[in-house]
């Protein structure tokens, strides 16, 4: 069993920096790529980002680009995304994704989800 659990949301100013956290258990071979969603009240999920086991390929939506920075420690089994220059529209809750598979991971298919952590940018 994998499990995913995601923390440091919070509320912040427009402008302002947040560092989510991803922490993985279970086996290694089922979660090689890693990724991050969001999704703000009354619209759909979007996919933000995500980064393969070595972290040589990272992947981004256009609205987070320059701002966001995904990264991941694997001794720690840790996913991060550095988030800056945040804005009002950024307000969601975040999720952690997880897949063997990098196409599956950015569609939002990945097999494993965390419970997500809330994140609030005021004006």
């Amino acid at each position: 069993q994998v499990q995913l659990v995601e923390s440091g949301g919070g509320l912040v100013e427009a402008g302002g920096s947040l560092r989510l956290s991803c922490a993985a258990s279970g086996r290694t071979s089922s979660w090689r790529t890693m990724g991050w969603f969001r999704q703000a009240p009354g619209k759909e999920r979007e996919f933000v980002a995500a980064i393969t086991w070595s972290g040589d390929s990272t992947y981004y939506t256009d609205s987070v680009k320059g701002r966001f920075t995904i990264s991941r420690d694997n001794a720690k089994n840790t996913v991060y995304l550095q988030m800056n220059s945040l804005k009002p529209e950024d307000t969601a809750v975040y999720y952690c994704a997880a897949d063997t598979s990098t196409r599956a991971v950015m569609a939002g298919t990945g097999y494993y989800w965390g419970q997500g952590t809330q994140v609030t940018v005021s004006s």
